[in-house]
């Protein structure tokens, strides 16, 4: 047996709550009347007083008397007569009046269970198609798909109901960013795995062949000192391939300390950024603390920097701004180079992806591995023509969290 839908069961436990009760007061209030309206009418007693008085009447008239006493029991008589027949008369009405009663109490019955019948149906559809719509809601959480705007619902309902929509809208948005998370986190891991792969099998036939290629390059006659030459800047790009696979391989390590970006951003682009570049380095707000792994936080700045050289081809300004507001740390690199095309810079994070000739496209892969792994978070912004800026945020190490990078 199929059960009832929740609105019809809803809908039949109130109106049996509003139908029940006054079936029962009309019923009980109609035997009630018709059994106390007839008591109340003295019937009975009228008809007992009229059979003793009439034997009182019989027995004086037997006994002879004065004109006077004939006069009173002739009266009384009539007097007894006349409250009989108002006694009969009121029987008949009470009689009559119990069955209009009894019809009267069903009819109130009836309107007073229309009544319910309304109440209970507006009730019932008030709680029912909110509820089945949210229950439509975890089935598109469940597949994924996105929820009605606010303002969108089909039927509002009570207040209650639009604070449980907010939060399940809040809740879908924290399942769907931690299903990506957990999607990123996977791919990632994968990426890694075939990366320290890769560089394992990079490594092991390098080492020999750089070794041959140092022989060769004292002993090779003249005529084929290019071809060694070649050798050696090819080996050398793959022994810096290998490097790249086997830093993206694995998560930032080394020892956690207190690092000042602001002082790390000086250093690096000092180290990094050619004389050809005109560079800037500024301050706003403060601290500029955070809590990781020196040199894994520099290589990451300087694989945004060797970007940042290569869009201006070592010819434009590349500014650094260091931001330390609401317990957080932003280091900002912009550059005035070419650009990056809208549908090309949301995958600039991706590993092996690159616009280089040559290069491997992880240089952006490990700088967000690195920022990521310090409980950080990674931006950009770019426009072709007006140059790229590349956004690093950190907790600063006073709102860091307890969970330190491995």
């Amino acid at each position: 047996m199929r059960t009832p839908r929740f609105r019809t069961r809803l809908f039949l436990i109130l109106a049996a709550f509003a139908f029940l009760p006054a079936l029962v007061l009309t019923l009980a209030w109609s035997g009630m009347t018709a059994r106390i309206l007839p008591r109340l009418s003295s019937v009975g007693a009228w008809d007992q007083v009229a059979e003793s008085g009439e034997a009182a009447i019989r027995a004086a008239r037997e006994a002879p008397g004065a004109a006077r006493t004939d006069s009173l029991l002739r009266r009384h008589e009539e007097e007894l007569g006349e409250s009989r027949v108002q006694a009969r008369r009121f029987r008949f009405l009470v009689n009559r009046t119990a069955a209009v009663l009894l019809g009267l109490g069903l009819l109130v019955m009836v309107i007073i269970s229309y009544i319910a019948s309304r109440v209970a149906g507006h009730l019932s559809r008030q709680l029912s198609r909110p509820l089945d719509e949210l229950v439509g809601w975890t089935e598109r959480i469940a597949r994924g798909e996105a929820l009605p705007a606010p303002g969108d619902e089909q039927t509002k309902g009570a207040p209650e109901f639009g604070t449980l929509r907010e939060r399940m809208r809040t809740m879908a948005v924290d399942l769907e960013a931690g299903r990506r998370s957990a999607i990123e986190a996977e791919r990632l891991a994968a990426f890694r795995e075939s990366a320290r792969q890769v560089a394992h099998e990079l490594k092991n036939p390098l080492t020999p062949i750089r070794f041959a290629v140092a022989t060769l390059r004292s002993k090779v006659p003249p005529e084929l000192r290019d071809t060694v030459e070649v050798l050696d800047a090819e080996s050398t790009r793959l022994e810096a391939m290998a490097k790249n696979f086997a830093q993206f391989g694995r998560l930032p390590e080394g020892p956690v300390a207190d690092v000042d970006l602001a002082e790390l951003a000086r250093e690096t682009a000092r180290a990094t950024l050619p004389r050809s570049v005109t560079q800037e380095v500024k301050t706003d707000g403060g601290p500029f603390v955070v809590r990781g792994q020196h040199d894994a936080l520099q290589r990451a700045l300087t694989n945004v920097l060797l970007n940042a050289v290569d869009a201006t081809q070592a010819r434009g300004t590349v500014s650094l701004r260091i931001i330390g507001r609401n317990g957080m740390v932003t280091l900002a690199v912009r550059d005035d180079g070419v650009g990056i095309p809208a549908d090309a810079l949301a995958r600039i994070w991706e590993p092996y992806v690159t616009t280089k000739t040559g290069g491997t496209g992880l240089g952006l892969a490990i700088v967000k591995q690195t920022v990521v792994s310090h409980g950080g978070s990674v931006e950009a912004e770019s426009a072709p023509g007006a140059g790229t800026e590349i956004r690093l945020i950190f907790p600063a190490a006073a709102a860091a969290t307890a969970t330190e990078p491995a």
